[in-house]
């Protein structure tokens, strides 16, 4: 059952990362605009590369594969959209700034549960010789 569970959690952290990632690809020109409206260098690059990091962060994750990496890489992608896109401290209106604080904190509570999967998945290697 324990098992079933873990493939269940990774699933469903996986889906959003799926999603974004293949809206990243498939709604580049839109996805790059606003990216450079946030300020974000490179906006279409950006948006190009962090889709197909997405996508396969999730892979991995969901296919038990170099899940440390994974989990880390998802963390340290998260951390950095949250820096670019939700920068609610350059906000003058209160309720976009409320807005851009619950977007940045979301993105910190993800990157957070990437570190627990890069961690849990480096800890059940080591006790159990990479059967996670």
């Amino acid at each position: 059952m324990r098992d079933e569970v873990l493939l269940l959690g990774r699933i469903l952290f996986s889906l959003v990362f799926l999603g974004s990632g293949v809206g990243h690809l498939t709604q580049t020109e839109g996805s790059a605009q606003y990216a450079a409206y946030k300020k974000v260098p490179s906006a279409k690059l950006a948006v190009q590369v962090s889709g197909v990091l997405m996508i396969l962060g999730a892979a991995a994750v969901i296919l038990g594969i170099w899940m440390d990496l994974a989990g880390l890489l998802i963390a340290i992608l998260v951390l950095l959209m949250a820096f670019m896109m939700h920068r609610f401290w350059e906000e003058t209106d209160a309720q976009t700034k409320q807005v851009e604080m619950a977007q940045f904190m979301k993105n910190v509570s993800i990157a957070g549960a990437g570190l627990i999967i890069s961690t849990f998945s480096i800890a059940s290697y080591t006790i159990t010789d990479g059967v996670f």
